[in-house]
């Protein structure tokens, strides 16, 4: 299991992501963009969308951190564009942590499978702290 970095940014992720890729000298980002997931129809993506990062890592000095975009309309206050991502691969131990810490907290998407893994979730714990929960790599 691992706690990870995960930083937002309002449009310019892949800018910053390839700076620091160069800064701490690290391999180029592979980057998944909003455009590139599944669509669907009900909920059509904004064209503004499209080209955003939804997600990409680095690793810099043995610590992954991972970065997106926040996506058109979603709140972003500089600052305050952080949150903790606990890795693991047991759906056990995720859940475990989520029951804790969601006492209290704001729910903001249940746990529950998505394109990328079959267990991810995440929340706001009652100190504000956002936590995002994903079940492996």
């Amino acid at each position: 299991m691992a706690v990870e970095v995960y930083l937002n940014f309002s449009g310019n992720c892949r800018e910053a992501v390839e700076y620091y890729a160069d800064v701490f000298e690290t391999e180029r980002p592979k980057f998944m963009t909003f455009g590139e997931s599944p669509q669907n129809p009900e909920f059509p993506l904004p064209e503004e969308a499209k080209d955003l990062i939804m997600h990409t890592r680095l690793v810099i000095s043995g610590s992954t951190v991972m970065f997106s975009d926040t996506f058109p309309g979603m709140p972003f206050v500089e600052g305050n564009n952080i949150s903790l991502a606990v890795v693991s691969d047991s759906k056990e131990e995720l859940t475990k942590y989520w029951d804790k810490l969601k006492q209290d907290g704001v729910v903001e998407m249940e746990l529950q499978e998505t394109f990328w893994t079959e267990y991810y979730g995440s929340l706001k714990d009652k100190y504000g702290i956002g936590w995002q929960f994903n079940l492996g790599q």
